[in-house]
């Protein structure tokens, strides 16, 4: 090993739907993060016990996985009974960056505005982002396209659930 060099496990931010995720969303995300945690991936997520960031959580769990929830309040009372490592923040949404930069790879599962700032935020970093298709997320837009001229990554999408886990990890190893 490298001086500088960390052995770790690939870090895997899910991100989409909170308040207004519909039953798919809930479906499609406990799926990924079961499929995370097969592959022995550790998720990270905004933590919350509603949403996707509840449905990823324990589909990890499920699978005995590891799952890291960046939370916006200073306290716990929202955190989702499946977050294995809450990390309390007190900054609000300002922790969508802190998502952004932790992971290795993101992946959207619909989403509005603030799933669009946690993208925008892995973009601007570089991060790979992959967004699952056809599920109302305001970044599909941007699947097979840039966000900007500074064409830093290359928005993928995927058809499902283990498409985007298999996308991730195929783009970690790169």
């Amino acid at each position: 090993m490298v001086f500088g060099e960390c052995m770790r496990k690939p870090l895997i931010a899910v991100v989409g739907h909170g308040l207004h995720a519909k039953n798919e969303h809930l479906r499609v995300a406990e799926e990924v993060g079961r499929e995370i945690a097969k592959r022995n991936g550790i998720v990270v997520c905004g933590g919350h016990n509603f949403g996707i960031m509840d449905s990823v959580a324990r589909g990890v769990n499920s699978e005995n996985g590891i799952s890291i929830g960046i939370i916006p309040e200073d306290n716990l009372s929202k955190t989702s009974k499946f977050i294995d490592i809450p990390i309390v923040t007190g900054i609000g949404l300002a922790r969508n960056q802190i998502i952004a930069l932790s992971c290795d790879v993101m992946i959207v599962i619909g989403g509005g505005v603030g799933s669009l700032t946690e993208v925008a935020y892995a973009y601007r970093y570089s991060k790979p982002i992959i967004v699952i298709k056809n599920l109302s997320s305001i970044a599909e837009e941007y699947v097979g396209k840039y966000m900007d001229e500074k064409k830093s990554v290359k928005i993928v999408g995927a058809n499902n659930a283990k498409e985007a886990v298999e996308l991730a990890f195929k783009m970690i190893k790169k």
